[in-house]
């Protein structure tokens, strides 16, 4: 929601960047964007609830999805997604949890990061565009969070260059951890791991007790670099999200 609201009137109008609020959780739509993240219902399980969400979202181009945690999903919502037909996609979101009482951090490595600054937001755009896949012009839905109040932003550095980024968005005691992204050029060489410490370690500075993330679902088919740094970082699984076509 803030990220909306933050790059609400940024983008294009021709985009369409909408986004709406319904009892604690969400409905969020950007057609351009490929990512399910911008293209979801997420926190909603009464049937009225999804009505207003799903008819709303029915009226939105481009991917759309309803994101629900099947294993702790009432009989009612069981039975609101079998009335619809929706079918499931991908393998799904882990979600992750780390306490800042739950130790000291393992060392980050030997990547070097930095917090970005204002004038580099157009920069932290127009990489998180190219490490996600989407439109150039849509750079602006990221450099709008670069100083936003309850945001910090990060590059890695390969010697003084930027070549990762990383996100938190904190809000009393808790944060989340999201715009994880590397150049090639620059992967498997420690920059993940050390954004994510670098966001621990100064979410703890503002007094966050709680941090959360999300990964795409671990398989035993496929490997997951992107979980295994997390756990590797103290991060523990709480439950998975199934992604629904709408």
């Amino acid at each position: 929601m803030d990220l909306y609201h933050a790059a609400h009137g940024r983008l294009p109008g021709k985009e369409q960047f909408e986004c709406i609020s319904i009892h604690g959780g969400c409905a969020i739509s950007l057609p351009r964007a490929p990512a399910i993240g911008l293209n979801r219902i997420l926190g909603l399980g009464k049937p009225e609830d999804l009505d207003e969400a799903y008819a709303w979202m029915s009226s939105k181009a481009g991917n759309r999805f309803l994101q629900v945690n099947v294993d702790a999903a009432s009989d009612e919502l069981r039975f609101w997604m079998q009335s619809k037909g929706l079918a499931a996609y991908g393998p799904g979101w882990a979600k992750l949890r780390r306490d800042a009482s739950a130790g000291s951090l393992p060392p980050s490595g030997d990547v070097k990061t930095r917090k970005v600054r204002p004038d580099e937001a157009e920069l932290f755009g127009t990489m998180m565009c190219a490490g996600f896949g989407f439109p150039e012009n849509l750079a602006a839905l990221w450099s709008a969070i670069v100083g936003r109040d309850g945001w910090l932003c990060f590059f890695a550095l390969d010697g003084e260059i930027p070549a990762g980024t990383g996100a938190m968005f904190a809000s009393g005691s808790f944060a989340w951890l999201g715009g994880g992204t590397t150049v090639p050029s620059f992967r498997n060489r420690g920059a993940q791991k050390a954004l994510i410490h670098a966001r621990l370690q100064e979410g703890a500075v503002h007094g966050v007790s709680t941090f959360v993330v999300e990964t795409e679902a671990p398989s035993p088919e496929k490997s997951n670099i992107s979980n295994a740094n997390l756990t590797k970082m103290g991060f523990v699984h709480c439950y998975n999200r199934s992604n629904f076509n709408l």
